[in-house]
């Protein structure tokens, strides 16, 4: 098993760009409605929260709400260090800085562009 989400987006192209510039993933496939880039063996679907059809479970919510709610994203990465200063060097605001958590890994945390919260963790 591999890992595949698909985040909505009040601004899609804003994400992407978060994505693709701050967090180094490479875009596999985009079109006017959704983009899909990968980083390893992760990849992350981002589409138009707008363009969502009527009666789909996340609409109206995903437009007007809170992002995520109740869902932390987990990125593992094998240098941790490495990743921190590259987001560092990017002038994108950390949430919460680089920490050894009590359970033995050592991880950042950001919010992107669209309020989805994220955890930058080591693997080991």
């Amino acid at each position: 098993m591999t890992p595949r989400f698909e985040l909505f987006a009040k601004n899609p192209q804003q994400l992407i760009d978060f994505y693709v510039n701050i967090l180094r993933f490479k875009k596999q496939f985009e079109n006017d409605r959704y983009c899909s880039i990968v980083r390893d063996k992760t990849t992350i679907g981002i589409g138009d929260a707008a363009k969502l059809r009527d009666g789909h479970y996340f609409r109206p919510e995903v437009i007007t709400g809170r992002k995520g709610l109740g869902v932390e994203i987990v990125l593992s990465v094998d240098d941790i260090e490495a990743e921190y200063k590259t987001v560092q060097a990017s002038g994108y605001p950390i949430y919460e800085e680089l920490t050894k958590r009590e359970w033995g890994l050592t991880d950042f945390r950001l919010v992107d562009p669209d309020g989805y919260y994220l955890r930058i963790t080591s693997q080991s």
